[in-house]
C-alpha cells in the first residue's frame, strides 16, 4: 500500500495510505472514485490497527469489484492521532480536519491518482467519532462530498462523556443540502446504545428537512453488535454496496 505522512494546519502530522483497485496499473486511462475512510490505520491491516482486528476493507472491496457487484474504486485511509476525539468532532480541531481532508487530502490524492473528482465520486466514511465526522464533511462540503458512511456515529455527546457536542442542532438549525446521501447505522451493545438516543434524534431532524429513507438515508439496525471493528467489518459490505450504487 503506498503511504505518505501528512501535514494539516492545526493538527498532529499523520500517515495517509491507499488501496488501489485490482485493475487500477492494468488499465491506465480508467478514473475512479474514491472513498475516504477515518480512522485509517483499523481499515484494512490487522498489524496496524488499534485492537489488532481491521475493517478488512481490502478484501471485501477486492471480492465486491471481482464479482462486478459494485465498479472499481479507490479506498484512502487517514490515520487517527492521540487527538482523534477533538478532531472527529464538532469544534476547533475538528473544523481543522475537516479543513485538512478537503483542502490537503483530497487535492493530493487527486493530483496522484486516476481519481474522478467530481462530487458524485467522492465519499467519506468511519465509525463512533469517524462516523459523526464523516456526516459533518459532507453537510459543510456537500459541493465536494456527496456521501458519507456513518456507522455507529456519535451525533451528540454521550452521557458517559466528559465532552458536550450536538450535531443535530447544527443540522436542524441549517438549510437543506440538495443531492446528497447518508448510511447510518447502529448496534445494540454496550457503547451503541448510549449513542442511539443522539441518532434517533438525527433520524428525525433528517425527515423534519424533507429527506426520505431509502432516496436520500438508510438507516440499519443490528441490535446485537457491538461498538467494535469486527461488527463494523460485518456491516461494511451492505454499506458499501448502498452507497457505491446509489
Amino acid at each position: 500500500l503506498p503511504i505518505c505522512a501528512m501535514k494539516g494546519a492545526g493538527l498532529q502530522d499523520r500517515d495517509v495510505i491507499v488501496w488501489l483497485p485490482p485493475d487500477y496499473d492494468r488499465d491506465k486511462t480508467t478514473r475512479y472514485p474514491v472513498l475516504y475512510m477515518h480512522d485509517g490505520q483499523n481499515v484494512i491491516d490487522p498489524a496496524t490497527s488499534s485492537f489488532g482486528v481491521d475493517w478488512q476493507i481490502d478484501e471485501t472491496a477486492d471480492a465486491l469489484i471481482k464479482k462486478k457487484t459494485l465498479p472499481p474504486f479507490i479506498v484512502v485511509g487517514i490515520y487517527n492521532t492521540s487527538d482523534r476525539f477533538k478532531e472527529y468532532t464538532p469544534g476547533e480541531t475538528g473544523d481543522a480536519y475537516v479543513r485538512f481532508v478537503v483542502n490537503s487530502v483530497k487535492p493530493f490524492i487527486d493530483s496522484t491518482y486516476r481519481t474522478k473528482r467530481d462530487r458524485k465520486n467522492t465519499i467519506v466514511g468511519g465509525s463512533s467519532a469517524g462516523g459523526i465526522i464523516s456526516f459533518m464533511i459532507v453537510w459543510e462540503h456537500p459541493e465536494i462530498f456527496s456521501k458519507a458512511i456513518c456507522m455507529s456515529p456519535a451525533f451528540k455527546s454521550p452521557g458517559s462523556l466528559a465532552m458536550n457536542f450536538d450535531y443535530v442542532k447544527i443540522v436542524a438549525a441549517s438549510k437543506k443540502r440538495e443531492d446528497v446521501f447518508f448510511y447510518i447505522d447502529n448496534g445494540g451493545i454496550g457503547l451503541e446504545s448510549q449513542l442511539q438516543p443522539g441518532i434517533d434524534e438525527m433520524i428525525n431532524a433528517l425527515k423534519a428537512k424533507g429527506y426520505k429513507e431509502q432516496r436520500d438515508f438508510v438507516y440499519i439496525v443490528d441490535s446485537n453488535a457491538r461498538h467494535f471493528e469486527a461488527d463494523w467489518a460485518k456491516r461494511f459490505p451492505n454499506a458499501l454496496t448502498l452507497v457505491l450504487r446509489k
